[in-house]
């Protein structure tokens, strides 16, 4: 069996194991080391502060070495924050030593600001060396004499590390060039002028200044093709036509209505007329009878007027029978 003070001395070791286990567990013993390799000086305590506020020191400690190494002072109070307000630690670091390498004026406040602005602050350094080719698409505008017109425009900007915060995105830098493109077009006469010379609409377009507010400094504007769309101004007329034509038709067809209208109207006279003749012949036998009852007509006269009436049907009869052998003898002149 083990003696009291082998098991004592075990106990101890393996408390001590367990005290080391958590100790570097918990505080970055080998990235301290790191620091302290780089020459960067940061306190142990430092960074079980960094653990105690939910900082990974990782995040932090790394990017300060290289900064240290590129000649850049950043306190870790400031990268800390920076990382804390939920900003990219690394890629603000990158940026500053990019903007360093490019003798780029850029602060460590104006850096953390456009990061947390949700801007990409190393792509707009590395811009404003490399400017960028923004392409637009096919812009249509319409000259003065009818004819579409299509131009494709090359933007060249250069981010503009001043008015990276709180300045216009790249789609206002489009739509601004599309505007101006269009403009452009419009007030040409001749569409033939746009064709020939291209370069006018980049000239014009470059002279607005169109970068005003917004987060580039506009280098070139350059016309990459031109293309020739549809006649608009004859389609405009056709339409015109088109609708000229059916407003004639729609009144032509008001204009027949009425005449329907008017013609039914006469028919619907003409029957109330017939109405009135037939009341007023269905009276003559009632005048006739009044006038026999009260001698004003003597029967004599009665047989003589219906006389005349038999001989006047009778001759109407063999007018009508002796009309159509007429009209077949009858030669044609």
């Amino acid at each position: 069996m083990l003696g009291a003070e082998t098991l004592f001395l075990l106990i101890i070791v393996v408390i001590a194991i367990i005290v080391l286990a958590v100790l570097f567990t918990f505080v970055p013993v080998g990235l301290w080391i790191s620091a302290l390799a780089a020459g960067v000086r940061i306190g142990i305590f430092t960074l079980i502060g960094m653990r105690l506020r939910r900082v990974i020191p990782r995040r932090v400690v790394e990017p300060m070495i290289k900064a240290h190494k590129a000649g850049i002072n950043v306190a870790t109070n400031q990268l800390e924050s920076h990382y804390l307000a939920g900003g990219n630690v690394d890629r603000v670091v990158n940026a500053l030593i990019a903007a360093q390498r490019a003798n780029i004026e850029l602060t460590f406040e104006r850096a953390a600001a456009i990061d947390l602005a949700g801007r990409d602050v190393l792509e707009a350094v590395q811009m404003s060396v490399n400017p960028k080719v923004i392409e637009t698409p096919f812009i249509a505008g319409v000259a003065m004499d009818g004819i579409e017109v299509k131009a494709k425009a090359r933007i060249t900007v250069r981010a503009n590390i001043d008015r990276l915060v709180g300045g216009a995105g790249e789609e206002t830098v489009i739509a601004r060039v599309g505007e101006g493109v269009v403009s452009t077009i419009g007030s040409s006469d001749d569409h033939k002028k746009v064709l020939e010379n291209p370069d006018m609409i980049s000239r014009t377009v470059l002279a607005k200044g169109l970068d005003a507010g917004t987060a580039f400094e506009i280098l070139s504007i350059d016309i990459a093709d031109v293309d020739i769309g549809k006649n608009i101004g004859a389609q405009l007329q056709t339409d015109q036509a088109e609708a000229d034509k059916k407003i004639a038709q729609a009144k032509a067809e008001e204009r027949r209505a009425m005449a329907v209208a008017k013609e039914q109207e006469m028919k619907a006279r003409v029957e109330e007329m017939r109405a009135k003749v037939v009341e007023a012949e269905a009276e003559v036998p009632l005048a006739m009878s009044s006038a026999l009852k009260s001698g004003n007509l003597g029967v004599m006269d009665y047989l003589s007027l219906r006389n005349i009436d038999a001989d006047t049907d009778m001759r109407d009869s063999i007018g009508r029978m002796t009309k159509p052998a007429e009209d077949k003898n009858k030669k044609p002149e």
